[in-house]
């Protein structure tokens, strides 16, 4: 009995190492993953308390986390009537959220590039010579991909998964 218990554990762990990894891999913190998979292991709203006690951090640093994830989709934040306590769920398509999230952060990424070569064609407006002509059509051309990248990840976020 003791060897399944510890068995269950140890896949656990790795689910939640799991969700981690892919949390931090898209540039979230590992927190966001491992609090996913605490939901999803126990499926079932757990409180605040509960969420701390299986991820291990404290309940103030919980706080930030839920509300990305609830901002993208991926949780709901719920009292009962019976309590005074704050209850966490998974919120609709898993999938979903994920390439909500992904999408959010590449376009993120694009406007803050855009909004930089804004940036860098002001300070090149002051230079002269062959060297600003160079950088202003390499410029050009990396805001028009930009655009380009910007559109194809707008119609990527509007296509529904299939279930």
């Amino acid at each position: 009995m003791m060897r399944e218990e510890g068995a269950e554990q140890a896949i656990e762990r790795r689910v939640l190492s799991t969700f981690a990894d892919v949390a931090a891999s898209l540039g979230y913190s590992s927190l966001h993953g491992k609090i996913i998979g605490v939901l999803l292991v126990h499926s079932k709203p757990l409180s605040l308390q509960e969420l701390a006690a299986e991820t291990g951090y404290s309940a103030g640093m919980l706080s930030l986390s839920l509300d990305l994830l609830e901002v993208l989709g991926v949780i709901r934040k719920m009292k009962k009537t019976s309590d005074r306590k704050l209850y966490v769920s998974l919120s609709g398509d898993l999938l979903e959220c994920l390439k909500n999230a992904i999408t959010i952060k590449i376009m993120k990424g694009i406007k803050n590039s855009i909004v930089q070569f804004e940036e860098d064609k002001k300070e090149l407006e002051k230079l002269e010579g062959q060297e600003k002509v160079k950088v202003m059509k390499t410029i050009s051309v990396l805001e028009s991909e930009l655009k380009r990248l910007e559109g194809y990840i707008s119609l990527l976020s509007s296509v529904r998964l299939p279930k």
